[in-house]
């Protein structure tokens, strides 16, 4: 039997796709920034204008950042999975600073794998709603009671008593 299988990824950094997706989305732009700019200078050119043309350079600028991140955190998932981390190493380091430098890459490695919790404190609290205690409030909220209550009983007596068989005469009520 023959053994087929998806050939492997390429990275990021080697996807003429995204490449050139990431060029063409920067040259818009700055073609953008231009335009704007153009129209900010003409007569009709306002502060509005001024802002958009200033605005668009920063857009084609996180896109390369975008980008650049994003190459970035593929090769290292990429690094950590040709290198697995196989438990403590046998051999002792062969210095200090070099014992403190795989130290320091083995608690980036499990503080990266830990999952990340927002502190308590940075968030504002839900708020609650407020019970009152107000005794006009509660005898308000009696009186409306008992009109539904009137109106209900009211609706109940108007309604037409349903025939039985028949149902010639008879029209269905919406709730609307």
């Amino acid at each position: 039997m023959v053994d087929v299988s998806a050939p492997a990824s390429r990275p990021a950094y080697h996807r003429p796709a995204l490449i050139a997706l990431v060029v063409v989305a920067f040259a818009a732009c700055l073609a953008l920034a231009w335009w704007q700019w153009e129209r900010y200078e003409s007569a009709a050119g306002t502060a509005q204008n001024l802002g958009y043309a200033l605005q668009w350079p920063l857009f084609a600028g996180f896109v390369v950042f975008a980008y650049y991140r994003f190459v970035r955190l593929e090769r290292e998932a990429e690094q950590d999975t040709e290198q697995p981390d196989t438990g403590p190493r046998s051999a002792a380091p062969a210095s200090p600073a070099a014992g403190e430098q795989v130290a320091a890459e083995g608690r980036r490695r499990r503080t990266r794998d830990l999952p990340r919790e927002i502190p308590a404190g940075i968030l504002p609290e839900r708020p609650t709603a407020a019970r009152s205690t107000d005794p006009a409030l509660a005898e308000y909220n009696r009186y409306l009671a008992g009109l539904h209550a009137a109106d209900v009983e009211e609706a109940v007596r108007t309604a037409p008593a349903p025939s039985s068989g028949s149902s010639t005469g008879t029209s269905e009520r919406s709730a609307g």
